[in-house]
């Protein structure tokens, strides 16, 4: 088709004021294909060449849509470095470069259209981290097209929107390039290369710095056939599955929520750390006067140490002033037997090995065992393990039994006891005594 002698003639239009250069009509296309193809039907010779359109391989200069029609309408070829034949799979960082460079040149033919727009809108917000790339790739990118031949730019512009017009089609075309999954499961596997949309090519094990780069399956002729490939077993399909949920399966946060989750717990313990926030009376860390030291171990705790509490349930559990607070509690609503066994586990971990056994028959017998004096309230799934684990006693064995308590506790006992009025009652107490100290201070 594009013979200089037997092809499709592509000349040069005028058009009112400029220069429409190497184009043919839609009727060029459809009368070559009736003359060398020896297809005799007009429509089966349209369909033809809008198969063709659709896949790229030349496409309309005055609009989107990939789609041959059979009258004066003008078209342009596509250059065989864009060919789908080259198998390519363009990423969203390289439609990104594509449409910043756009914004950059300032042509009413490449004004971003409304999809365009949004795409854009939402790769950068996809690519936020590495956006400054992006843009300084597309910036190379727009400073090499400003030094090409005006007429060679005006080309090369539409045979690159072309390009993603087929990858990436406005919204209601349909895509050619999706492959079927099936088929693509039945597909071989020949060797892959990483190749840019803007020509840099890589093996797989070296990554580019921008991410630009797509794996492309070359499938040219001078390329030895690859070998075939070996079905896999029902073994090996069922361990890729169990691979793959495992996978789905696992929990994943958002950078931004890791950042501000980060943040708020810096901001929430910064009066407790000792570089950020001076202790009271004097750093121990500088000095050596470990007077602070000694409050934090004292059983009277301050204000600061009794507000750490609310921080979580641990904050409670590790202080063993607020353990007692806490454990009081409990015994004022009847349910001390939980934090009793999760304290008995805990010390049971700190146990000679030789010891361990006796105590695990023992806090089996307080909280677990039928007719236990201090039964405490686990799932089956607990106890039976549990059960299972103190047929071999080790420190371990109510590990599963002591998450349950420990989430029991935090998500209802504790919440209980940080609205209780013994705990408001106890940190109004500690906020009056350090006011009193401060205005003594002051008079002083």
């Amino acid at each position: 088709m594009q013979d200089e002698k037997a092809g499709i003639p592509i000349r040069t239009v005028k058009s009112f004021l400029s220069k429409i250069p190497s184009v043919f009509s839609g009727s060029d296309i459809v009368q070559w294909m009736m003359r060398n193809l020896c297809i005799e039907d007009q429509v089966e010779a349209l369909h033809l060449g809008t198969l063709m359109a659709a896949h790229g391989y030349f496409f309309p200069i005055s609009d989107h849509v990939l789609m041959l029609k059979d009258d004066g309408t003008f078209y342009r070829f596509q250059t065989p470095y864009f060919w789908p034949s080259n198998c390519w799979e363009p990423e969203n960082t390289d439609y990104a470069v594509y449409l910043c460079k756009r914004t950059m040149q300032n042509k009413a033919r490449l004004e971003l259209a409304d999809y365009e727009a949004e795409s854009l809108a939402r790769l950068q917000r996809a690519f936020a981290r590495k956006w400054e790339f992006i843009f300084m790739q597309a910036e190379a990118q727009a400073k090499v097209d400003k030094k090409r031949d005006k007429i060679e730019r005006k080309i090369l512009d539409s045979q690159e929107r072309a390009f993603w017009d087929v990858h990436r089609p406005v919204p209601g075309c349909v895509n050619t390039t999706e492959a079927d999954i099936k088929k693509s499961s039945r597909m071989k596997q020949p060797h892959k290369t990483r190749k840019s949309v803007y020509g840099i090519q890589e093996d797989l094990d070296d990554r580019s710095v921008y991410g630009l780069q797509n794996d492309v399956r070359s499938h040219s002729p001078t390329r030895p056939p690859t070998p075939e490939v070996k079905e896999p077993t029902e073994e090996e399909l069922n361990t890729q599955i169990q691979r793959w949920q495992v996978q789905l399966d696992r929990h994943r946060l958002k950078m931004s929520k890791v950042a501000e989750s980060l943040i708020g717990y810096s901001e929430q313990y910064q009066e407790y750390d000792p570089f950020f926030t001076s202790p009271e009376p004097s750093n121990p860390w500088i000095s050596d006067d470990s007077t602070a030291w000694e409050l934090e171990a004292s059983k009277e705790p301050g204000q600061q140490r009794v507000r750490r509490w609310a921080f979580g349930i641990s904050e409670v559990l590790k202080d063993p002033v607020g353990r007692e607070q806490f454990l009081k509690f409990l015994e004022s609503e009847f349910s001390s037997e939980n934090l009793r066994f999760w304290l008995a586990v805990q010390e049971l971990k700190k146990r000679p090995i030789k010891e361990v056994p006796a105590r695990v028959q023992e806090i089996w017998a307080e909280f677990l065992a039928s007719g236990a004096p201090s039964a405490i309230n686990v799932d089956s799934k607990s106890y039976a393990k549990t059960t299972q684990n103190i047929k071999d006693p080790g420190r371990y064995a109510f590990e599963d039994a002591q998450e349950h308590i420990y989430k029991l506790m935090k998500s209802d006992s504790y919440s209980r006891f940080i609205r209780s009025s013994s705990y408001q009652e106890l940190l109004q107490a500690k906020k009056k005594v350090k006011w009193n100290l401060q205005r003594l201070e002051t008079d002083l």
